[in-house]
């Protein structure tokens, strides 16, 4: 399997190409900004893109999907709850107003997820998990010992529930029942910051702990 993370934009975020070594095929997770940036390094690795994937649809994170869409034909992906876009319109105006108004809504989804299902590249598989909190379509894609979360879980520190949609005990409900359950050595591949562990954040992190 071929992970690789580039930080994107004003916002930090980790975009993550990941890729199957025997088919070539590739998927991208939130490609927030800098969308040239992200082909090419899909291209230097010798990756067709066949699916763009949004762990949530902030701003920070999809505002790159339009343009890699449109530059590899990729199938564009979201949970099915981000149907409801009035909290995730307010939070994209705010952050819009940020990146001076050149941010780019993506088009409609190929593809609505749910909760278990399987999102596939190649002849690798990765399980939808549906943890809103920090917005109401927030996913984390599970496979492989690698989890993909998006703005669930940060090291050392979760999403924030400040904005339009966010509910804190919401998210450390379903960060406890659905994150907290995976083995230890878990990789977690946040939305922003370094890679961490499960086991690293079920012992230090804490909100996890409970200390907040």
């Amino acid at each position: 399997m071929i992970v690789q993370g580039l930080e994107v934009g004003m916002f930090m975020s980790n975009c993550y190409i990941v890729g199957s070594d025997q088919t070539h095929d590739g998927m991208i997770i939130d490609p927030g900004a800098e969308s040239g940036r992200i082909l090419k390094t899909a291209q230097d690795l010798g990756l067709s893109v066949k699916l763009i994937v949004a762990t949530h649809v902030h701003a920070d994170h999809i505002g790159a999907v339009a343009k890699v869409k449109e530059a590899t034909g990729a199938d564009y992906a979201v949970h099915e709850s981000a149907g409801g876009k009035k909290a995730a319109q307010a939070v994209n105006q705010m952050l819009g107003s940020m990146l001076g108004g050149s941010f780019r809504a993506p088009p409609q989804p190929d593809r609505l997820l749910r909760e278990g299902d399987v999102v596939e590249v190649g002849e690798l598989g990765f399980t939808v998990l549906h943890t809103p909190g920090h917005s109401p379509e927030g996913i984390c894609l599970y496979g492989h010992g690698v989890l993909f979360c998006g703005d669930t879980l940060f090291n050392l520190s979760i999403g924030r529930t400040d904005f339009p949609g966010g509910d804190y005990e919401q998210l450390m409900h379903n960060i406890h029942t659905k994150l907290m359950t995976l083995p230890d050595e878990t990789r977690v591949l946040c939305g922003h910051m370094a890679e961490t562990t499960i086991g690293f954040e079920r012992n230090r992190n804490p909100f996890v702990l409970g200390l907040y």
